[in-house]
């Protein structure tokens, strides 16, 4: 089916007046949807920005009806279906649903880009037609296309307020902390301690570099599936308000493995007690790091959260190097 789409296109060029119009008008409502849709998104989290938005669905609403209007005056009210898919070479937009997981930057500059890709339709289409009063039209639309930054920045200073701006921040550094750094954090503690016991413990009782780095390896990337599993399946996030399951998932999975390969990875020295040595440096780093970013953004007090990490790491440590000893 895909084939047989790709081998009726039609390029750009070879689109006559009419078509080109009929384009630009489904063009204009996929855009207004789009807005529509972010607009949707965003009402709860981010209510100024949502605002923003709908003005913008408005403005392209606005575009689509002298579009319209146009095209009626020249060649009637059966209007073609043409959309995007059907002319080669023509911009695309992402689906809605690759689109809801983009953050609220991403969304602005999406934006940008779709006022950018619209201008220089328009720009082209205009140099295409012969009518005078299209021509016209789609240079009007092309010129409100690149001024639509300045519409966005209109509508930004309406709606968000500086009041606004810093609630929809907070929300954004609500996000940011529930989906990325608190099962972030909790790989990485996990993978950096509870990896102690047997990456050392197979050290001090083999004392064999080669066989306490795989051992080190195989309870990394365990750890880290296991980590990413559960916490992707624990919570969809839709309840908690703490994101995407995917994207905790792979954030507590990976900083679960790299936790435990932080001092898994210097045994691939052969000499024993240098591999240890960096190690244990590599450990005393890690510790210290989980109780900044614990005090950086949980607010957690640095004494407190240096006292929780590094002594439960270190009782954790000392019993593999008993147990390894023994």
């Amino acid at each position: 089916m895909n084939m047989r789409m790709s081998n009726h296109r039609k390029r750009f060029s070879d689109l006559s007046e009419h078509e080109m119009l009929a384009l630009a008008i489904s063009s204009e409502e996929d855009d207004a949807l789009i807005y529509r849709h972010w607009a949707e998104l965003l009402r709860d989290d981010y209510p100024a920005t949502a605002a923003v938005f709908e003005g913008m669905a408005e403005e392209e609403n606005g575009h689509r009806r002298r579009l319209i209007d146009t095209y009626r005056a020249r060649f009637g009210t059966a209007i073609p279906v043409i959309r995007r898919e059907h002319v080669a070479g023509y911009y695309g937009r992402r689906p809605a649903w690759m689109m809801q997981t983009l953050s609220l930057e991403a969304i602005r500059n999406e934006s940008a880009l779709m006022e950018h890709d619209a201008a220089q339709f328009y720009a082209r289409a205009a140099q295409a037609s012969t009518d005078a009063a299209t021509r016209k039209l789609l240079g009007d639309l092309a010129a409100a296309e690149r001024n639509h930054g300045e519409r966005a920045e209109e509508l930004s200073e309406e709606h968000l307020t500086t009041a606004a701006r810093a609630e929809e921040g907070a929300v954004a550094h609500r996000d940011f902390v529930l989906t990325w750094v608190q099962p972030g954090l909790a790989g990485l503690m996990d993978g950096s301690v509870s990896t102690l016991a047997p990456i050392f413990a197979t050290a001090f009782a083999t004392q064999d570099t080669w066989t306490t780095f795989l051992v080190g390896l195989a309870a990394s990337l365990g750890a880290g599936i296991s980590m990413g599993f559960t916490e992707a399946a624990s919570d969809d996030g839709v309840v908690s308000g703490r994101g995407s399951p995917i994207k905790r998932g792979i954030a507590s999975g990976v900083m679960t493995a790299v936790g435990g390969l932080g001092h898994a990875l210097p045994y691939l020295i052969p000499h024993f007690w240098t591999a240890t040595i960096i190690a244990c440096v590599v450990v005393f780093v890690e510790l210290w790091a989980i109780a900044w970013i614990q005090n950086r953004w949980m607010q957690t007090p640095f004494w407190r959260a240096a006292l929780q990490v590094v002594v439960g790491g270190g009782l954790v440590f000392a019993t593999g190097v008993l147990i390894g000893s023994g």
